[in-house]
């Protein structure tokens, strides 16, 4: 495994997913392809959410982590929901793109009833990664090869990365998917996510710039 260019290129890649069925699905957002796939590793189910011709270079991509709370329930305890909304809206005002929606990574990967346990911990004045720590458990503990596994199957050479996580670009790097650019995807905070996004950009080195402004008028 070498690198150049920012990319390592990898010569002999063993795929860890199999592709199952590509139906199309009608949302709110507009018409994508959902593509479902079995992780071959960890034997979950993922999809892909694509629109247009994403197949060569600078698809508009987004990584989204599983987050039942916030996805489905509207929490605002965390951003999710309303990232999964502008990612879709975007891919689609971009008029192609794709969305991963990687299941296995609540919490971070760390499950969804431990997630609730930390997000316990944090009401009680913990911030997120120390919560995740308290429980012996990583702070982060996902994995994105099955994202790049994904990538490399609908023929995404690279990508235009719509997140503000600098450890995704990192993790497409590593198996070989390049990212041309990292497009910020910046919500705007609650009061009940603050604490939850400073932390994010002050011990995970996420891209948060708009939350000074936030905080000045606090």
């Amino acid at each position: 495994m070498t690198e150049s260019d920012g990319v390592f290129d990898v010569d002999t890649r063993t795929s860890g997913v199999e592709r199952v069925v590509n139906v199309r699905l009608a949302t709110k957002h507009g018409d994508f392809h959902a593509i479902g796939y079995r992780d071959l590793v960890r034997g979950d189910e993922q999809i892909a959410l694509v629109y247009g011709d994403v197949g060569g270079e600078e698809a508009l991509t987004r990584l989204h982590s599983e987050c039942l709370t916030g996805d489905a329930f509207g929490s605002r305890h965390c951003e999710c929901g309303d990232q999964l909304s502008a990612a879709l809206k975007a891919i689609v005002a971009e008029g192609r793109g794709v969305l991963v929606y990687l299941r296995g990574h609540e919490g971070r990967g760390i499950g969804l009833l431990a997630k609730l346990q930390a997000m316990k911990l944090q009401s009680e004045g913990l911030d997120t990664v120390e919560a995740n720590l308290a429980l012996g458990l990583p702070a982060d503990a996902r994995d994105y090869k099955v994202a790049a596994d994904v990538l490399h199957d609908l023929e995404v050479r690279s990508v235009r990365l719509l997140s503000n996580n600098p450890q995704k670009r990192d993790a497409l790097l590593r198996h070989g998917v390049r990212v041309s650019e990292q497009v910020p995807l910046l919500m705007t905070p609650h009061k009940e996510n603050l604490p939850y996004l400073l932390t994010k950009r002050d011990r995970m080195d996420h891209y948060l710039p708009h939350l000074e402004a936030v905080i000045q008028r606090t």
